[in-house]
């Protein structure tokens, strides 16, 4: 058996093609989803990803806010902007990039947003909400891998889920977000860590393994059934002399062995990681048509 791939980037693009398509019917009806993005500090990989962020908006024709502010901006005049985004009814979302310089406390920030405006799904009542079932915005890398389940005909209702790590980004929230008792979830979730026994004895009676541990190889050929279906969250820097960037991206999972046994499986890059933006899009098109009053399912 070698695994079907789950191709992140098309799937990110029909549903992008699908958000344009939304956005454009609500502008017939006078509303403009607005994004409002805050960036601190000059780290590279954040500056790319808001970089794409604008892009993606452009694209889908949602209106973006940008503020790129230096590294030495202070926790009051941060607090500030996102109390002035709070208050815009141009803006529907609100996302600080992380991680944030030294010396501005992060948590404090994301409690400032309104959370009704919370796009990233971070603030604690957004959480709350989500755990509990009741309407919320989900988190973007957790919802994206959903989505890549449900557009890829995975069933996730009955199955045995293993999700190897913990963060309060991906393993938490996407393990609360599958044993819901609703459509696309009913799962059930075991999740894996670094103080866990033996990690072996659970992936392997998985039906369907998330790795998001952070870590090359965590995932390999003989810890996993036949016909599981593989999810690779991670994202990794490999030293790779003949690539022109002397290194390469590889995800958590052992690819080219584990997909002679898979399903199913997402590549690194281009499995996960377009999910993320999308869904960020489409979460500031559902915020867009709250505020507006239209009924969201």
């Amino acid at each position: 058996m070698t695994a079907q791939i789950i191709d992140g980037k098309q799937i990110a693009a029909d549903m992008r093609a699908e958000l344009k398509e939304e956005v454009a019917k609500l502008k017939e009806q006078g509303i403009v989803p607005g994004l409002g993005v805050i960036l601190v500090g000059e780290d590279p990989a954040s500056q790319s990803y808001v970089t794409a962020k604008e892009r993606a908006c452009e694209n889908i024709g949602i209106y973006s806010n940008d503020n790129r502010l230096p590294a030495e901006t202070s926790q009051e005049e941060l607090m500030a902007l996102v109390e002035k985004m709070n208050n815009d009814p141009k803006i529907n979302g609100i996302l600080v990039q992380l991680p944030l310089p030294k010396g501005i406390n992060e948590a404090e920030v994301l409690l400032a947003i309104d959370p009704a405006k919370d796009v990233d799904g971070f603030h604690p009542m957004n959480v709350g909400k989500m755990m509990v079932g009741e309407k919320a915005f989900l988190p973007c890398t957790p919802h994206g891998i959903i989505q890549l389940l449900i557009r890829s005909g995975v069933t996730i209702e009955g199955a045995e889920v293993v999700i190897v790590g913990r963060s309060n980004i991906v393993g938490k929230p996407l393990a609360n977000m599958l044993i819901q008792k609703k459509p696309n979830a009913n799962a059930t979730v075991t999740v894996c860590h670094t103080r866990t026994k033996d990690l072996p004895s659970h992936t392997k009676r998985a039906d369907i393994v998330i790795a998001a541990a952070g870590r090359p190889n965590t995932v390999t050929a003989d810890m996993v059934k036949e016909g599981v279906v593989v999810i690779d969250v991670g994202v990794n820097r490999i030293e790779d002399a003949t690539k022109k960037k002397g290194y390469r991206l590889v995800g958590d999972v052992d690819f080219e062995a584990v997909k002679e046994k898979a399903s199913f499986i997402t590549p690194v890059p281009g499995g996960v990681g377009p999910m993320t933006i999308t869904m960020l899009l489409y979460n500031t098109v559902e915020s867009a048509k709250r505020a507006a009053g239209i009924e969201v399912a």
